[in-house]
């Protein structure tokens, strides 16, 4: 069985469509997203002064490749199949399981983004810290006026708030034996409550899409936020408006996987990082990110094998 996990944003580089810019069926989805961005997405990453990480730009093209990378697998039509997203690619794992069009999805990661700006201000940040327990984390956020906002696993997380804030966080992370405490390159403190007026903006703009019967053998769909399968598409629609805002458990997602047999795991990227930790949570099972791979036939033999 195979589990597809679709990446959130800071691993956009200028080769992340080199896989699947030849793709015929990947070539409606970048031509959705060549509006949004102003170019066609595969000459846009390459484009010495575009800015791939700033927040609206970064959720599209992350979308972008999860999509493309979708098709991919979609050809192979596999019986058994698991999908989940971290952060954005939980918006795109929608997508891959056939809920929504892939043209909403891109239309509405840049919703979701637009949404985001808006309600975050000046000097926020996300940090990573990893090496100490949950409990740990949370207090001293706590302490530092922040907040918790991805639980990864049992001793690596993320947090959000002011970036002065979590600087002082990662400085006392590290004096209380945290292996890693930075700060990252981002300027938006998502999933957190900083960020409740995103949720309800975006939750606004989920209920005017058209929601698809997913086909038959269309994978499992994990809802990102707790790692629970959407059975039921308003509750659905409602955790991915409140993941905007709210914590994210990442390790329930790659525990779900695990307990529905999952026995290889494919990062949709862009990046590797979603395949890493993969590798941590499901000892035993079989894990690559697509990046992995040089061409599509070396990605569906190791599948089909």
């Amino acid at each position: 069985m195979l589990a597809l996990l679709c990446t959130g944003q800071g691993a956009q580089h200028p080769r992340m469509f080199n896989l699947t810019k030849g793709l015929p069926e990947a070539q409606p989805i970048f031509e959705a997203a060549a509006p949004l961005l102003g170019a066609d997405p595969r000459a846009f990453v390459e484009r010495p002064d575009a800015d791939l990480h700033a927040n609206r730009t970064g959720q599209i093209l992350c979308c972008t490749a999860a999509l493309a990378a979708w098709k991919i697998i979609e050809r192979l039509k596999l019986s058994r199949m698991i999908v989940a997203g971290y952060s954005i690619g939980d918006l795109a794992a929608w997508g891959c399981a056939g809920r929504l069009d892939p043209a909403a999805i891109l239309r509405l990661a840049a919703t979701r983004a637009e949404a985001m700006d808006a309600a975050s201000g000046e000097g926020y940040a996300l940090a990573g810290i990893r090496g100490l327990t949950l409990d740990l984390v949370t207090k001293l956020a706590e302490r530092h006026g922040c907040h918790l906002a991805i639980r990864n696993g049992p001793d690596s997380a993320v947090t959000g708030g002011l970036r002065t804030a979590l600087k002082a966080l990662c400085t006392e992370a590290a004096a209380s034996g945290a292996q890693r405490a930075i700060v990252l390159p981002v300027h938006t403190p998502s999933h957190t409550p900083l960020l409740a007026a995103a949720s309800r903006s975006f939750a606004q703009a989920l209920a005017q899409e058209k929601l698809r019967r997913p086909p038959p053998g269309a994978p499992r769909l994990i809802q990102g936020i707790d790692g629970t399968t959407v059975f039921d598409p308003a509750t659905g629609l409602d955790k991915l408006a409140r993941q905007i805002s709210e914590t994210i458990d990442w390790a329930a997602c790659l525990q779900a996987c695990r307990e529905f047999g999952a026995t290889s795991t494919l990062e949709l990227g862009p990046g590797h990082s979603l395949a890493t930790m993969a590798r941590d949570a499901l000892p035993g099972t079989r894990v690559h990110a697509l990046e992995d791979f040089r061409s599509i036939e070396g990605v569906t033999a190791w599948i089909e094998r």
